[in-house]
């Protein structure tokens, strides 16, 4: 059995899910933080006027909120600017200033904003990125590609702590998924993990949670 949980706030909830299934693996419950991804890479693509699949490994962590950070360091252009060339993603926006500030922030506010201006919220966008993240869960990964999502944390990766469903850079074969290990982590992105990480443990307290 394969769970994505897609409604806020999704990580708890699917935290939720996988405490009141204790016969089921917490590997079969994840959440859905690939909109955030798809997000990112098309906000990135239209900057660049790239195409959206030439965006490669920009990664969410943590929560699917307001806290979410969107890390670009480890992303790649492809066919930028030039077909043969592969481009760091900050290396081609050459805008570090927007990278770590409008770009993150549209990122993160994205569905409250198209709430705002539809009064209803993105269904068609979530409903492609819930297929995108199933797809990838059971098809598999292409090599080298990373997708983030919800998972459960057994406490061995970047320091989150165990007990939290939480966003990491996956890669996806024989039916499960991966974290991604070895990543480094810059001091800025990790002040930022720290917060998010911090509001999903407040969350799971909140909703009386203890394993």
């Amino acid at each position: 059995m394969k769970v994505c949980v897609v409604g806020n706030p999704a990580n708890t909830n699917a935290l939720i899910a996988a405490q009141n299934a204790p016969n089921l693996p917490k590997s079969a419950f994840t959440a859905m933080t690939r909109l955030d991804q798809n997000r990112a890479s098309s906000q990135l693509a239209k900057k660049l006027n790239a195409p959206v699949d030439n965006i490669k490994n920009a990664i969410i962590w943590g929560n699917h909120s307001l806290t979410q950070v969107v890390d670009i360091n480890h992303g790649v252009v492809e066919g930028f600017p030039f077909p043969s060339l592969t481009t760091p993603i900050r290396a081609a926006v050459n805008n570090n200033a927007y990278l770590d500030g409008e770009f993150m922030s549209t990122v993160q506010s994205r569905g409250a904003a198209i709430i705002k201006a539809r009064e209803k919220s993105s269904a068609a966008s979530a409903a492609s990125a819930c297929v995108d993240h199933v797809r990838d869960w059971v098809l598999g990964t292409k090599k080298g590609q990373y997708v983030s999502m919800g998972v459960y944390s057994d406490g061995q990766a970047y320091g989150v702590p165990a007990g939290l469903v939480f966003s990491f850079p996956c890669q996806c074969y024989n039916g499960q998924w991966h974290i991604v290990k070895g990543l480094q982590i810059d001091a800025n992105t990790q002040k930022l993990i720290d917060v998010t990480t911090k509001e999903l443990q407040d969350e799971k307290k909140d909703a009386g949670l203890t394993a």
